[in-house]
């Protein structure tokens, strides 16, 4: 296959988007060359994702355009990757016969070998998963992104079980990448001019890999280099450990903010979600987490209409909300998903109006609690990392605070990839307008603080 020209569309989480870039080593390694639009491309790839089915829908729609652009340059190769490949194969390739290759979460090494597969006149299918595949020894290639901010995989699967959630059946069971590989990809991110890394897993704070658990793998990753931010992302409040809130409390390169999913405010519906802690425990940990980090920024996911949910379980979700007062929060109406627990045991019986009427309930109130908490950093000092140009003028630049809130300020002298120390003037729902005042580091920010203190 070389001197192909390949395209990949990425479709759902961070995770799908790391995927991605493993892909692109595989795809490169073997002689192939990325392109930035699927017209110019001999091979497409969508990467896509089960989660939800507006994003099943959208991947069906793209692929049925791919299809049109497949009579055009017969010898087009079209592939789905990812969450949606086991499910879907059998439709995908013979009732519809939208693609030639489909190839499943554990198997991209085997890609090469599915293309001369296609080559041969057959269609090619890897969908088996894995208890070792990490893809360990690879190091992605980020041919997208904006060069300053990146994500490293530090494990697959997931063991947790939730009755909502497919990932369990589409990435399989739980297992950790070895710290040392993590620290290489790191290293190698922080050579490479990166100033902000984010660790992903279903359940990071699962992570265990011989005796090295999640805490001592941030302790480890964030002395790389002290002048790299790091993130995480997602937690599980189950088992969410006190040292690690101790260690962010304590390293200035650890950002405080933390992604922590509630899902629903009700003990019954906890229940029946199959999470595994109660509304007072989470609120516990919230507490905990604020008394230690009192800075910490809180985002959440929320889902309305799960199955059997009554009035009472949606008042319950909308008063978690209100009581932890969210940064940020992922909020979606429930989207049945065939194998998960919920498929099999209960009835989506919520009516899709009394769905959207409680998600915009959620997020009218979240928007509130947006505008008042933004309201609140008015006059506050933050170190930015500038991502890049606003989206509105090319006068003004973007980035976020270590609390994960974007801000915009002028461009002035600085560009991508600085530390910009600011004051922030003005806000609304979703964005900071800050004053620049000085290029700063980590450390010169947090030592001005210190002393100001």
């Amino acid at each position: 296959m070389s001197n192909k020209r390949f395209y990949i569309e990425t479709y759902g989480c961070q995770m799908n988007f790391a995927d991605t870039e493993v892909v692109n080593s595989i795809l490169m390694d073997d002689g192939m060359s990325p392109v930035q639009a699927a017209e110019d491309a001999d091979i497409i790839f969508v990467n896509t994702c089960s989660i939800r089915e507006n994003a099943e829908t959208r991947v069906w729609n793209r692929l049925k355009e791919f299809r049109s652009l497949k009579k055009e340059k017969s010898h087009l190769t079209v592939g789905v990757m990812g969450c949606m490949a086991e499910r879907i194969k059998e439709k995908i390739i013979d009732q519809e016969q939208l693609v030639d290759i489909v190839v499943g979460p554990d198997a991209y090494r085997d890609i090469p070998n599915l293309f001369k597969e296609v080559e041969d006149g057959r269609k090619a299918v890897n969908v088996l998963l894995s208890l070792e595949e990490t893809y360990a020894d690879i190091t992605p290639v980020r041919t997208s992104g904006n060069g300053v901010t990146a994500f490293v995989s530090i494990m697959r699967g997931c063991d947790n079980m939730c009755a909502f959630c497919v990932v369990p059946f589409t990435r399989g069971r739980e297992r950790s990448r070895p710290m040392s590989s993590i620290l290489r990809e790191v290293q190698e991110l922080s050579d490479q001019g990166y100033k902000e890394i984010t660790l992903l897993g279903q359940n990071v704070n699962s992570y265990k890999y011989e005796d090295i658990d999640f805490t001592r793998l941030m302790d480890e990753t964030s002395k790389v280099n002290p002048e790299v931010r790091f993130r995480f992302s997602s937690p599980h409040p189950k088992d969410f450990p006190e040292p690690l809130l101790h260690l962010i409390a304590e390293r200035p390169n650890l950002c405080n903010y933390i992604h922590i999913p509630a899902q629903a405010g009700s003990d019954t519906m906890l229940e029946r979600m199959r999470r595994p802690y109660t509304r007072q425990q989470y609120l516990s940990l919230i507490d905990r987490m604020r008394e230690i980090i009192p800075d910490v920024s809180l985002s959440t996911d929320m889902i309305a209409g799960f199955c059997d949910e009554t009035e009472e379980e949606h008042e319950a979700t909308m008063s978690l909300m209100k009581l932890v007062e969210y940064d940020l929060a992922y909020m979606f109406a429930y989207s049945e998903r065939e194998r998960t627990l919920a498929h099999r045991k209960y009835e989506d019986n919520v009516p899709e109006d009394v769905k959207k009427r409680r998600l915009t309930q959620i997020i009218q109130q979240q928007m509130s609690i947006q505008e008042k908490n933004n309201e609140k950093e008015i006059g506050r000092r933050h170190l930015v990392l500038v991502e890049g140009t606003s989206k509105r003028s090319e006068e003004q630049l973007s980035g976020r605070t270590d609390t994960n809130k974007m801000v915009v300020f002028d461009r002035e002298e600085y560009q991508k990839g600085d530390y910009v120390e600011v004051e922030i003037i003005d806000s609304t729902s979703a964005t900071l307008k800050a004053r620049p005042i000085r290029k700063s580091s980590i450390a010169e920010f947090y030592n001005r603080e210190t002393v100001a203190v």
